[in-house]
């Protein structure tokens, strides 16, 4: 379970991050087509980014493991997110823009997919879930607040540029019309950065499936624009992506962010 990291703080507030890592594993290592196309869709620096939560009584989750052996954002069943739109799976076979992950005939078959989710997904929800018991016996209300990060422009995912901040509560069924609001004032607060509320990214299997607003669990997904803190490439390739993390190009996002986190907090 070294994969899997758990800060704990006594604030009603998880932070999870699922995407952030870039370990491949063995047996997984000569599977795929290239290490950097199986990380190529990665969560950018988003515990640089998050960096600061923990110190403000924040539980963060957080997983080594890259997105590519599995995801753990998706419905465990296979099912699409978003139906008739185009997506990744929950083991993905390819990346955000198309491309094969998988060396011919290294793709995952069913009984593989089992066992990467007995050893990954089960134990990162089972986690969330503990987090969410512990400190709803000392808290009335709990909130989740889901981090995800993605490139300004993936045509095969979405039209156009994204928005800075992408808030997701799945229409409203996962998180108070409340709480989204206060999120979403303060994106708004800054005309530098552009916001929507349930655009392209509603939330997925995190959001969801743990958020239940009517027993005082709250969960919100927040997907970032990267060119908001970091110095995005027009096209990414093996020589570009990731660029470097700089704090000074990230912090006025990350002070956005961190108003975010302390709107949250009680």
């Amino acid at each position: 379970m070294n994969w899997l990291t758990i800060q704990r703080g006594t604030a009603p507030l998880i932070l999870s991050i699922p995407h952030a890592g870039t370990e491949i594993p063995e047996p997984y290592g000569d599977v795929f087509v290239s290490p950097w196309l199986a990380r190529k869709d990665t969560d950018w620096w988003l515990p640089q980014l998050y960096g600061f939560a923990n110190a403000l009584g924040a539980t963060i989750i957080s997983t080594s493991i890259s997105r590519s052996i599995i995801d753990v954002n998706r419905d465990p069943s296979g099912s699409s997110l978003y139906p008739g739109q185009a997506t990744t799976a929950l083991c993905p076979l390819t990346t955000f823009d198309g491309e094969p992950l998988y060396a011919a005939g290294q793709e995952p078959e069913i009984d593989e997919i089992r066992s990467r989710r007995a050893r990954y997904f089960g134990p990162y929800h089972e986690a969330i879930d503990n987090e969410i018991v512990r400190l709803k016996t000392q808290h009335d209300t709990v909130i989740l607040y889901d981090c995800h990060a993605i490139r300004s422009v993936i045509p095969r995912l979405f039209p156009g540029i994204l928005p800075n901040f992408n808030i997701g509560t799945n229409d409203g069924r996962s998180c108070s019309a409340e709480i989204a609001g206060r999120v979403t004032k303060i994106c708004q607060a800054d005309q530098k950065f552009t916001s929507v509320v349930n655009g392209r990214f509603k939330g997925g299997w995190i959001t969801r499936h743990h958020g239940r607003p009517e027993q005082g669990i709250h969960a919100i997904q927040m997907e970032i624009a990267c060119r908001g803190y970091m110095q995005e490439p027009e096209i990414p390739a093996p020589d570009n992506w990731p660029p470097p993390y700089d704090e000074t190009y990230a912090a006025p996002l990350q002070e956005r962010i961190k108003n975010i986190i302390e709107s949250l907090l009680p």
